[in-house]
């Protein structure tokens, strides 16, 4: 099992936007194979700033999501929202 932490940063005019973007495309995310969970998290000291924490069977699941038209799809209509280039993590429990 892998866990994904992306970090985004918005400009405020695409706050509310992504948010309810993310809402609405949530279910479609969670439902693909091998993935457990997706959440949205938004930094207490900077409002502009979220991250997404998902749980996945393995990396292979992960990037099988990643290759997938569902993926870019929503990445397409995310990415322009952002005010700087997304970080991302793959980690592991230990």
């Amino acid at each position: 099992m892998i866990k994904r932490i992306v970090k985004m940063e918005f400009e405020p005019e695409n706050i509310s936007p992504f948010v309810n973007f993310f809402k609405a495309n949530k279910d479609k995310i969670t439902t693909f194979d091998g993935c457990h969970s997706v959440e949205l998290l938004r930094d207490i000291n900077a409002q502009n700033i979220f991250f997404t924490y998902s749980i996945w069977d393995s990396e292979s699941s992960l990037n099988k999501y990643r290759e997938s038209n569902t993926f870019k799809d929503i990445w397409s209509k995310t990415k322009p929202l952002f005010s700087n280039k997304a970080k991302a993590w793959s980690v592991e429990e230990i």
